[in-house]
């Protein structure tokens, strides 16, 4: 099992299993392959150690991913919450912030239900 970026990558075609790594999707992959010269329908196990370290190579330094990648997205989050903009006051309340409605829906951003028990006469 092949290891790029803290990941271990299963062992299927290239382009695949590169989309295992956090910040690489299957356009990237398919990117990196074409950088890289290696045919993307190849499987992982069938890489040699040198077509390997080439890839670990070109990811290093030219994609910003996993723990990086993470780091820059929570300090972006966090500089919205301080300056205190719309989408800042949003993150910080845990609503959502693309203009979606929250009278019905949204529980995936404001949690479980919490009931309110009706009013007494």
């Amino acid at each position: 099992m092949a290891r790029i970026a803290g990941v271990d990558l299963p062992n299927k075609h290239v382009n695949i299993a590169l989309t295992y790594i956090f910040g690489i999707g299957r356009p990237s992959a398919g990117a990196i392959c074409v950088k890289a010269e290696i045919d993307p329908l190849r499987k992982i196990n069938d890489l040699s150690q040198e077509e390997l370290n080439a890839l670990r190579h070109l990811i290093e330094n030219d994609y910003k991913v996993e723990g990086r990648l993470r780091t820059e997205i929570a300090l972006n989050i966090k500089r919205l919450m301080d300056i205190g903009c719309y989408r800042g006051l949003r993150h910080r309340k845990g609503l959502p912030l693309r203009g979606q409605r929250t009278r019905t829906n949204a529980r995936t951003r404001k949690g479980k239900k919490k009931t309110v028990a009706g009013k007494k006469k």
